[in-house]
């Protein structure tokens, strides 16, 4: 038998207690993984949070559809740019739109939900759309701002049941234009007044007649004035509806002697003085053919005229007044016919629409919208709508007339030229005007006239809520 050695000392042998449990150990590893999984899914879970608060917070793209008169898109495009530069999740749809036919157009697609977000009406045709309007917001405009900015004649044309329903970008109106070679010709100087005017248009006419001089039945050679009738005079509606507002009239009612002086001297050139008769081709085609001594238009007009007749030398000029007793306070009166932006009413984009509108009435932006026009090769772009931008137009001799005008104009709904349909309050009341011009022409008593002109107007204007009670009649 063999023993171990002596110096050798026998192995030890350790003996772990057994656990509590009786279960083994647990290893490290096991303690680890579902911590860095715990600390995984809390990761993970701040990430997910992070994205969805994002995804809120995040401005949704959005478009807004805006309808545009007169300006191409190339004249507005850099406006545009410009704003969706700044407002990346805004982008603005312009689609330029025909004159022809255009507020029924514009009617028909608000009225079945198809309209755009932002369209341009003309100053007077607020009552048409009263049910398609949002209201400004105080955000682009309070109410006693707009006023600051914009001319006095907006109070009255662009506000309803006591909110402003448009912003305007340019303002327009009617000027007179004067064939300076005929003037010089005929030895007189630019009528201020509408007497003087008379007798500046009976010096330029010239007639077949022997000695040159009109009398019935001559055959007018060259014009003095385009004025006295309501076929072939380019916007006479704008020129009778500013001469009765300067003589006092009430056109929501007129009625008086004021209104029957006001349509017998409207007809004198034709049918005393017989300057102008309906042979002759429009005002307009007459003017810029060198035929007319003088003619009355707004500022686009220019642009016809020098389109037909570079060579035309003419001069635009503030309109004439009756004679004004300051005593009694009486005022100059002047005539405004202007565009504005609307919102549509229904739009789910009305605050993004008016932040716009903000935008393009500033004075920078409209300072941007006249030079690209200018650059695009017209002479001038749209005069400005506000006040404090006056100045920088005054002394433009295409622009500065109306400009001069703007804080003394008055609007109305009988405006001519906003192709507002057969249907449109300024078609329907032209009816009734023009029954009146020409039945004084064909020899009716203004008395007559005037009384069925009144009648017609409250007809017309009762349908909008906006006719004025006639008083009966005092013997």
């Amino acid at each position: 038998m063999d023993l171990p050695p002596q110096n050798q000392t026998p192995p030890s042998v350790v003996i772990s207690p057994p656990s509590p449990s009786g279960q083994k150990p647990k290893s490290p590893l096991g303690i680890i993984v579902p911590f860095v999984v715990a600390i995984l899914l809390l990761v993970a879970g701040f990430f997910i949070v992070r994205a969805i608060l994002n995804l809120i917070k995040k401005p949704v793209p959005v478009t807004l559809t805006y309808w545009g008169l007169w300006e191409p898109e190339s004249v507005i495009k850099p406006l545009i740019d410009e704003y969706q530069a700044a407002n990346p999740n805004v982008k603005i749809s312009y689609i330029y739109q025909s004159p022809r036919e255009y507020r029924e157009r514009l009617q028909n697609a608000l009225s079945q939900g198809r309209g755009p977000d932002i369209f341009r009406i003309h100053n007077s045709w607020v009552p048409m759309f009263k049910s398609d309007l949002d209201p400004v917001p105080p955000e682009a405009y309070s109410a006693s701002e707009f006023e600051s900015v914009f001319y006095p004649t907006t109070k009255s044309d662009l506000r309803l049941a006591g909110s402003y329903m448009a912003v305007p970008l340019e303002f327009d109106g009617l000027a007179m234009y004067v064939n300076d070679d005929l003037l010089d010709k005929s030895g007189q100087t630019v009528p201020e007044n509408w007497e003087d005017l008379r007798t500046v248009a009976k010096a330029i006419s010239v007639c077949d007649s022997q000695d040159g001089t009109c009398s019935a039945g001559d055959r007018v050679l060259i014009s003095g004035a385009a004025l006295g009738t309501a076929d072939n005079v380019d916007h006479w509606q704008d020129i009778l509806a500013v001469m009765m507002l300067q003589n006092n009239v009430n056109l929501n009612a007129p009625t008086g002697q004021s209104a029957e002086d006001t349509l017998s001297f409207y007809t004198v050139f034709t049918r005393s003085d017989h300057v102008w008769d309906s042979t002759l081709p429009n005002s307009t085609s007459a003017f810029a053919g060198g035929k007319v001594g003088i003619y009355f238009a707004p500022s686009w007009r220019v642009f016809d005229i020098q389109s037909t007749n570079p060579q035309l030398k003419f001069s635009v000029h503030p309109l004439p007044q009756l004679p004004i007793d300051p005593t009694r306070g009486e005022k100059l009166v002047t005539w405004a016919s202007y565009w504005a932006e609307g919102v549509n009413k229904k739009s789910p984009l009305t605050k993004q629409a008016w932040d716009f509108i903000k935008f393009l009435s500033s004075k920078e932006s409209l300072q941007k919208l006249y030079q690209q026009a200018v650059a695009s090769g017209r002479a001038f772009g749209e005069p400005y709508s506000r006040v404090d931008m006056a100045g920088s137009l005054a002394s433009s001799p295409y622009v500065g007339p109306y400009i001069s005008q703007a804080a003394t104009a008055r609007s109305w709904y009988i405006a001519s030229s906003t192709y507002d349909g057969a249907t449109g309050i300024n078609s329907r009341l032209s009816v009734y005007f023009a029954d009146a011009v020409n039945g004084i022409n064909q020899g009716r008593s203004p008395s007559e006239a005037v009384k069925t002109l009144s009648a017609g107007v409250n007809q017309v204007l009762s349908q909008y809520g906006l006719a004025t009670p006639i008083a009966p009649a005092t013997r």
